[in-house]
């Protein structure tokens, strides 16, 4: 949090360090021309320092605390400005927007391959790997009693697409669209694919193949978290420009997620590069970004967003690691009141520093001329500090 402050009370505090050498300059030149050493010691004791310091410093240590009540951890003061600032957000699909607790709501098979066995392959591959989808593949093939026995070699993990191995010398993998078809170059027919789209609607396809077969697709569906709709239209009414999804989901399941979420636009087929470059365009067009997600595939575009947030509820180490702001559940409601306490905050560090200043100045020329006295000086020195400080633990009550 040292390490990460906002530009503002950087300067603010590089500001009152350079301060200094010129009270000590104002005592001297008073004392020499006036003689006085009352009057000279009043000077100094109008002290920006302090108040300029702690101008900065209570408002973000009381912000911080506000956060930890609310649940979210922040870790640093540059994050309340950026967001204070920001103009669109981006959020991930999958775990973010979604409940991250999916299902499989049906399993079709091709090629005369049985149901059971696609099934009963897709657990076997799945089974090694702590993702929500594997999860539910998994959970299926146990609900179902399909037991299975490891006959795969090692199992490949191919961040963003999916899963490769081989049984008996046949390439196995299990993953995406745009992984078993593109990447792997599994054919097939436009009718078949336009079908599996028009079932797929509103849930995500899981392709398996094996040695450039298709065995079958699972259909994977994830509810959307309460509240989700209502979250997006809060953002608008806070003033933000866009609100955009990215999924690494084909275009007719996004398409119908983002219809239920009400976002302004979505991108979907997207690697986590791909997401990184969405980042870097909306930036590159002067847009302040925040981005939210919870996985692997959203730690790039997380740290490449003005500000990132991680879902710590059932988020990644990664995605928490390299995110500025870690929501410890799954409540994307928090998210308005983060921006709201981020605009509050700036809004409270620029009258603290321009309340030092302004006072300081003011008693600093009363001084210089002999219109104040020490107490008056002394008045403006403690006084000030004390105002800030109280104006700054506002932060707590927003």
């Amino acid at each position: 949090s040292e390490n990460l402050k906002a530009g503002i009370q950087s300067r603010a505090e590089r500001l009152a360090d350079s301060i200094v050498p010129f009270s000590f300059l104002g005592f001297g030149l008073t004392l020499l021309f006036t003689r006085n050493i009352t009057r000279a010691v009043s000077l100094l004791m109008v002290d920006y320092s302090c108040a300029l310091r702690l101008s900065g410093s209570i408002a973000v240590m009381a912000a911080q605390s506000e956060s930890a009540k609310r649940g979210f951890t922040v870790k640093g003061s540059r994050y309340f400005k950026h967001m204070a600032e920001a103009d669109v957000v981006v959020f991930d699909k999958t775990g973010t927007l979604t409940q991250a607790s999916p299902s499989v709501r049906e399993v079709t098979s091709y090629n005369e391959m049985p149901t059971e066995k696609v099934l009963r392959l897709a657990a076997c591959l799945e089974e090694h790997f702590p993702h929500p989808v594997a999860r539910a593949v998994v959970n299926e093939a146990l609900k179902q009693g399909l037991e299975h026995r490891e006959r795969h070699a090692e199992v490949e993990y191919v961040v963003a697409h999916g899963i490769a191995s081989s049984i008996n010398g046949k390439r196995c993998v299990i993953g995406s669209e745009h992984f078993v078809l593109e990447d792997e170059h599994v054919a097939i027919p436009t009718e078949e694919l336009e079908a599996i789209h028009e079932k797929a609607a509103g849930t995500s396809p899981l392709f398996l193949a094996v040695d450039n077969t298709l065995w079958g697709v699972l259909y994977i569906e994830d509810p959307l978290k309460e509240n989700v709709a209502e979250v997006v239209e809060e953002l608008r009414a806070e003033g933000f420009k866009r609100v955009i999804m990215l999924t690494g989901d084909n275009e007719h399941t996004a398409a119908a997620i983002a219809r239920q979420v009400g976002v302004d636009s979505f991108k979907a087929g997207l690697l986590p590069a791909d997401k990184l470059a969405v980042i870097e365009e909306l930036e590159a067009r002067g847009h302040t970004v925040g981005m939210v997600g919870d996985g692997i595939n959203d730690a790039p575009a997380l740290a490449r967003a003005h500000v990132g947030f991680a879902m710590a509820g059932n988020g990644t180490d990664t995605a928490i690691e390299t995110a500025d702001v870690a929501l410890m559940d799954d409540d994307l409601r928090k998210i308005p009141r983060f921006i709201r306490l981020s605009r509050a905050t700036f809004a409270i560090l620029v009258q603290n520093i321009t309340l030092a200043l302004g006072v300081k100045a003011l008693f600093f020329a009363l001084t210089f001329t002999g219109h104040a006295t020490m107490w008056m000086a002394v008045f403006a020195d403690v006084g000030t500090a004390l105002l800030v400080v109280a104006n700054g633990l506002r932060a707590m009550r927003q």
